[in-house]
């Protein structure tokens, strides 16, 4: 009997073999990587939080022709045009107030004068295309206010939709 015959693996065997050398080398370079970052883990240091890269900027969720129309009966939302003055006069949301979007800046803090912070409110513009209803939105909760969507539809669909206008012709 030769001594090499005990030492001869069949090919699973072979593979097994490569897939758990395979781990542990993996798994020593992780290890390596990240000593620094293991060692304070284990010693109860670890880091609970990352530095930003970059500040994060909240952003309103959206809402649809529903769910505005529920606040609108109901009356729970403060509702936003951010179209431009010429638009809002052609035709808005009825009990909407206007707050264009390029005039946001001096609007926003007027408006924040005038309407709490704990206010609900729900912006719009165009329709679905237009992202000035989020823009204007970003910069409401940069004034403080926490509750703030914008509706996706926008003015189309709740004119569409032949819900309360005000303004233009109808």
């Amino acid at each position: 009997m030769d001594p090499g015959d005990d030492l001869k693996l069949g090919p699973l065997q072979t593979m097994l073999l490569e897939i758990l050398l395979l781990l542990l080398l993996a798994s020593v370079t992780g290890i390596g990587l990240n000593w620094k970052l293991l060692a304070n883990a284990w010693s109860g240091k670890a880091v609970t939080s990352l530095p930003a890269t970059a500040p994060q900027t909240a952003i309103p969720l959206p809402l649809g022709l529903m769910q505005v129309k529920e606040l609108f009966d109901k009356n729970e939302a403060v509702i936003i045009d951010s179209r431009d003055r010429n638009a809002f006069a052609a035709g808005h949301i009825k009990g909407a107030i206007s707050v264009p979007l390029m005039d946001a800046g001096s609007l926003v803090t007027e408006f924040s004068g005038r309407v709490p912070k704990s206010a609900l409110l729900v912006i719009y513009c165009n329709g679905y295309a237009c992202e000035d209803s989020v823009e204007l939105g970003k910069q409401f909760i940069s004034a403080g206010y926490s509750t703030v969507y914008y509706f996706d539809g926008g003015f189309p669909a709740w004119r569409d939709a032949n819900y309360p206008t005000a303004g233009g012709e109808r």
